[in-house]
């Protein structure tokens, strides 16, 4: 037995029950028809010309019915005789590759089949310009080529920064459909400087660029759709802002602060830009982000399947285990690394053999003193944060919480013959 079994090998687990955290549940039922009424917009409509090709910008965020929107948009602009088609629009994801981007697309359910066009990646760009402070702003060739851009987005906080300006069509505009060298300029001067960056970037290229329109979606605390605005191209830095204050006050959180511990079960890009959300765990990698979250110890216990080995934000949590590490794909990690300039969250935290050992390093170095007061949380990810685990250190107090519905009844740790819990990401 080593040392570190010997020091861990007595450390029990608190007792954990099922609870769910109740939000706000407004959603669209019929996207169809609310997207096709968004496109009857008089400035939209007449934007599209028949004969003309056009680009679509997609991400690599796993978006709440991404597959329907593109293949609705698709389907709209066909019937005003226009010839689209997809461009991947995900900075350096992908492992900054040009069939990377393809497969990370198609992972999301975009494919030429499923959305009715083709899919053209490349990583090529051309250069419109310079900013002020000498950056050069570049956009993908292929879109630059057709003879108007559509950008589908999300709008959410950022992972990295604070602003009136943070995840969304504007971003996607600046570093997304920048590829691998434009998000290398905009994070250039680092995140410190990232809310101006992203707006001027966006100017420019509204300005330079053939950016007929942005789609941009809400979601509410249970990654649902709750809102579409198709935002003409003038309009979107100014009706963003706007957006992103109800996208702020739609998210999710964890309803218990401060945490002695927070289990994550899986990290990913599809749950995150950083593998886990930071607006979530209160960690992040840079000091430009508003959180309030307050933990004393993080430990992810596996990387995603659909991360492909993509494990940017591992480094933050302080505990992870040799299952996550084996599954890496360090030249993916690291070129989200490289392209960011924030390598913080690149690093390996603390690892264990397995998921017991991890979960006993987590109570061993919590720094409570009564472990049968642990403050301590399990979720499956954070993007899902209604059904969660929790302490019986935290069960009175969500017991009295008008948001929480808690149940008296145990869930058991259960764990492999290599001590590895058989229900990762799958008890909720």
């Amino acid at each position: 037995m080593s040392v570190v079994d010997d020091l861990l090998k007595d450390m029990p687990l608190p007792t954990m029950y099922r609870a769910r955290q109740v939000f706000k549940d407004t959603a669209i039922k019929d996207i169809q028809a609310v997207l096709a009424e968004q496109f009857r917009q008089p400035a939209i409509n007449q934007s599209i010309k028949a004969g003309q090709r056009i680009a679509i910008a997609v991400g690599s965020r796993g978006m709440n019915g991404l597959q329907e929107l593109v293949k609705i948009t698709v389907a709209e602009l066909r019937q005003r005789g226009a010839e689209p088609f997809v461009v991947p629009s995900m900075g350096s994801h992908g492992g900054a590759s040009a069939e990377g981007q393809k497969h990370v697309l198609e992972e999301l359910g975009i494919t030429e089949v499923a959305v009715g066009c083709p899919i053209i990646s490349s990583m090529e760009t051309v250069e419109l310009g310079r900013m002020d402070n000498g950056l050069p702003v570049l956009i993908d060739k292929e879109a630059m080529q057709a003879d108007g851009i559509i950008i589908i987005n999300r709008i959410k906080p950022h992972t990295s920064f604070s602003g009136p300006l943070e995840s969304g069509l504007v971003k996607m505009l600046s570093i997304g459909l920048g590829k691998q060298q434009g998000a290398d300029s905009c994070h250039a001067m680092g995140f410190s400087h990232m809310a101006v960056n992203i707006v001027e970037m966006a100017k420019i290229k509204i300005a330079r660029a053939p950016i007929l329109f942005g789609i941009a979606t809400i979601e509410n605390a249970y990654d649902k759709v709750a809102k579409i605005r198709i935002i003409p191209a003038a309009k979107i830095i100014a009706e963003e802002k706007q957006l992103l204050i109800e996208a702020k006050a739609s998210m999710p959180r964890i309803l218990f602060n401060p945490l002695d511990i927070l289990v994550v079960d899986e990290m990913g890009k599809q749950f995150s830009g950083t593998g886990t959300d930071p607006n979530i765990t209160g960690r992040a990698a840079t000091p430009y982000l508003d959180l309030k979250q307050q933990i004393t110890k993080m430990a992810i216990l596996d990387l995603s399947a659909t991360s492909h080995g993509n494990a940017t934000g591992v480094g933050l949590a302080d505990i992870c285990t040799k299952r996550l590490v084996d599954k890496i794909d360090f030249d993916a990690t690291y070129a989200n690394h490289i392209t960011s300039t924030v390598l913080t969250h690149g690093k390996i935290p603390v690892t264990m053999k397995n998921d017991l050992r991890a979960l006993q390093l987590a109570m061993k170095t919590s720094n409570c003193l009564d472990l049968s007061k642990v403050r301590a949380v399990r979720l499956p990810n954070t993007l899902q944060v209604e059904n969660i685990l929790i302490s019986e250190g935290l069960l009175e107090e969500a017991k009295a919480h008008p948001d929480v519905e808690v149940t008296d009844i145990v869930h058991e740790w259960a764990f492999d013959e290599d001590d590895n819990l058989t229900d990762i990401g799958k008890w909720s």
